[in-house]
């Protein structure tokens, strides 16, 4: 997937795709232009290299990562890159949206000091023993099986 092949779409169909609305995803990449910008004042008008990919498609990949629990190497078949590049893509913008903190989910006191009721659903998954037969059972299955063909005339 990438940018520009679903930017055209409808916020609904590219929230589905995606997993955000198009208003969080263009606040996203003006993250990560402001913290990119950032750098660029400090160390000067250089960077080290620039990006094969556009602020976008980075997004975008690191959004394929945490939605489709793709791996590193199917994303960097998608997009060209090495998996380890696509790593360091991921962790890239996994930070700097993380130290904006226009995109952190609320914590645990401030959940808890709402008046909201929430609904909660347990699941019974722990490991339950399963009958399965000994390893003689097929010989002794076999056994019982010759000894009725004996008796019965049967081959």
């Amino acid at each position: 997937m990438y940018w520009e092949n679903i930017k055209g779409y409808s916020d609904e169909v590219f929230r589905r795709l995606t997993g955000v609305s198009k208003k969080t995803f263009s606040h996203m990449v003006k993250a990560i232009m402001q913290h990119d910008k950032k750098i660029i004042t400090k160390k000067g008008n250089h960077r080290s290299r620039p990006y094969k990919l556009c602020i976008e498609d980075q997004i975008l990949m690191m959004l394929m990562y945490y939605r489709e629990y793709r791996t590193f190497f199917h994303i960097g078949e998608t997009y060209g890159l090495h998996e380890s590049n696509v790593g360091k893509n991921i962790r890239r913008v996994e930070t700097i949206l993380s130290k904006s903190k226009k995109f952190e989910l609320p914590g645990k006191k401030k959940l808890s000091g709402t008046n909201h009721q929430y609904e909660v659903i347990i699941v019974d998954a722990t490991e339950s023993p399963i009958k399965r037969p000994k390893k003689t059972a097929p010989l002794l299955f076999r056994q019982k099986e010759e000894a009725h063909n004996k008796n019965t005339g049967c081959n």
